[in-house]
């Protein structure tokens, strides 16, 4: 059954690996995908580590429902201490490759130590082998992939890789998979690289065994066709995320000039329809109908003939909106340069946008630039300065690579003021000034500053207050996104049904995310039963989702994260929106309001004032913190 997948823990040091049956009890408690990663990561690591050290442990997971009959069951978790907050270390990507690591045998795989001389896994069938991986050394993220496959004879190879700046340690250097899938956040393909792992190939032909296939292909069926009446799949299907730049630029909504501006004029180029002189077709992940990633070919410029594929709506903004450029061609480059060597493209961006504004403030020293423009629209300089990141070439690259609270401290610490993050991870390129609920979700994830854990995105259109009560089963709700009142319960919601769709493998984008009309905890209780056999009522799977979350709580604050880690850069309470629409024209976050939001919503999850989960909620939860593993 799809139950019967096993969890190896594999030691480079060593060389040693041994497979294990993952407990019923742990997947009652916690799935499999992010939620099992959750608990793994703290136990298996101790407070205080360096997380570019051996004992760090680096965890690479399937969902409970990956590569089965589950729509969209596509997606890979990957966790770790994070080496560019010192706190959760947790990335999330699609593609194919979770799917084949369950074909062959394994749902998990726990990677400890540190490899004597780069090296590469090959997983395949129940087997596991240690290769040499010299001749990888220095390849792009793509490149690695079909070095791989040419190297093993098999086109059906699928790698998780890093590039350059994997090896380099960049901070936020990412995990790849295929042309485009990044597990971006958090800097887990720098701890790959601190284990001298360049990349992990697997190949399976293991069938996964379905309770009921009948009824769960009934089930996939009639969830399709639920997806496809959505007007939001049609939009996604042709335009990916990039939709949504048209709304939150004229709305007034997108981070501009690093945070000086909230609306981007004369950026025509960047609206999605542009997408279609560049456009060959669009593609998808496993399991997937819904196709939004674009397949893209550069047609200008010193990438001309280049193949990647995207963008995402992030990269209108790290290499569009944050740093001035309003030329889509410019914003693809930038997309090619960090897929290809295997960067963080938000945190690129964000990276940079601050150091053009640094610099245009006179707190940059001139002696970092040399003959580097760094200004506002000068996009060779950008593009420059990403593949020096990479590279950790100069100085001025070697800073930004730390990430931001390592860079402040390089550069004076009076500089982190105007970096744009949160518990030293760099926000996306929207605007929270006017959204208290985003803004909230924003300060508070267990990750940094974040957009995918559990941002209430719906709260921007404006739902009628009875459809808000029929999603998030509360009365009394605020259909107007400017409103305090009410928005620490829907981020609460928001993180439990994100929970869930990670520890299942399910793509965030077929749940309530960018649409209301999407699947939530009844139609994965369904799923569940009908793929697993495990049956869970839909508060059950809620109540495991809340649980996911407080482990992640726990790990920070073990690492010493309290309440004062929850907030916004001082910018966002204290300059008002200078543009945009009348409706948030002149908004910026109240503090006093943002405090009674904070206790509010440290009471729904029953954590203390200072953000620490009770023993209460930890014994409502069932959750074992003392000593021992249920592995």
């Amino acid at each position: 059954m799809s139950l019967k997948r096993k969890a190896a823990i594999i030691d480079l040091t060593t060389r040693a690996f041994e497979i294990k049956e993952i407990p019923l009890e742990l997947r009652k408690k916690y799935l499999g995908g992010r939620g099992i990663d959750a608990y793994f990561l703290y136990k298996l690591i101790k407070p205080g580590i360096d997380p570019l050290g051996p004992d760090n442990v680096l965890l690479v997971s399937a969902g409970l429902l990956t590569g089965t009959t589950a729509p969209a069951s596509s997606r890979t978790n990957i966790g770790a201490k994070s080496p560019l907050t010192g706190l959760l270390g947790s990335a999330n990507m699609g593609g194919f490759f979770s799917a084949e690591l369950r074909y062959a045998g394994f749902d998990h795989l726990i990677i400890q130590g540190k490899a004597e001389k780069l090296s590469y896994l090959w997983i395949t069938n129940d087997s596991i082998e240690i290769r040499d991986a010299a001749h990888l050394k220095g390849a792009d993220a793509n490149e690695t992939q079909t070095l791989i496959r040419e190297e093993l004879d098999d086109e059906e190879i699928k790698s998780m890789t890093i590039g350059i700046a994997g090896e380099n340690l960049v901070s936020f250097a990412c995990v790849r998979t295929g042309p485009k899938n990044s597990g971006g956040r958090t800097g887990m393909g720098a701890v790959m690289g601190s284990k001298n792992l360049k990349a992990i190939a697997v190949r399976g032909t293991k069938p996964i065994a379905i309770a009921d296939p009948k009824g769960a292909l009934r089930y996939h069926k009639e969830l399709i066709e639920y997806i496809h009446t959505s007007k939001y799949t049609e939009i996604m299907g042709k335009w990916g995320t990039n939709f949504i730049y048209d709304v939150t630029n004229s709305t007034g909504l997108i981070r501009t000039k690093n945070f000086q501006q909230n609306q981007f004029p004369n950026s025509e180029e960047l609206e999605c329809e542009e997408l279609e002189k560049y456009s060959l077709g669009v593609a998808g992940c496993f399991g997937c109908t819904m196709h939004c990633r674009h397949k893209i070919r550069l047609k200008e410029g010193p990438m001309k003939g280049q193949y990647d594929e995207g963008p995402e709506y992030t990269t209108l903004g790290a290499f569009g909106t944050e740093v001035a450029n309003n030329k889509l061609h410019k914003a693809l480059e930038g997309n090619y340069l960090v897929n290809k060597h295997g960067l963080d493209i938000l945190e690129v961006g964000s990276m940079i946008a601050w150091a053009i504004e640094l610099n245009e403030k006179g707190l940059l020293p001139k002696a970092l630039l040399g003959d580097l423009d760094l200004s506002w629209g000068n996009m060779d300089a950008v593009l420059k300065l990403t593949e020096d990141i990479a590279y950790r070439r100069g100085e001025l690259a070697d800073i930004l690579a730390d990430g931001p609270k390592q860079a402040a401290a390089r550069l004076g610490e009076g500089t982190l003021k105007y970096n744009i993050q949160v518990k030293g991870m760099s926000a996306l390129q929207s605007d929270e000034r006017a959204t208290p609920s985003l803004a909230l979700g924003l300060a508070t994830s267990t990750r940094g500053a974040d957009h995918l854990r559990s941002r209430p995105a719906i709260d921007l259109y404006h739902l009628p207050e009875q459809a808000l009560k029929a999603i998030y089963g509360k009365e009394g709700l605020s259909s107007d996104y400017r409103d305090y009142a009410g928005k620490p319960w829907m981020v609460t919601w928001q993180e439990r049904i994100y929970a869930i769709v990670d520890a299942l493998g399910i793509c965030k984008f077929q749940t309530v995310f960018l649409s209301p009309n999407m699947p939530k905890a009844e139609e994965y209780s369904k799923l569940i039963k009908l793929i697993t056999g495990l049956e869970f009522s839909p508060q059950e799977l809620m109540e495991i989702g809340e649980r996911i979350y407080v482990m992640e709580r726990l790990f920070n604050n073990r690492e010493g994260a309290t309440r004062k880690d929850d907030y916004l850069p001082d910018r966002y309470y204290d300059e008002p929106n200078p543009a945009g629409l009348k409706a948030v024209r002149g908004k910026y976050i109240e503090r006093d309001k943002y405090e009674e939001m904070l206790d509010e919503y440290y009471d729904l999850h029953g954590w203390d004032s200072q953000g620490n989960p009770t023993s209460d909620t930890l014994e409502r939860l069932g959750i074992q913190t003392e000593a021992g593993s249920l592995l």
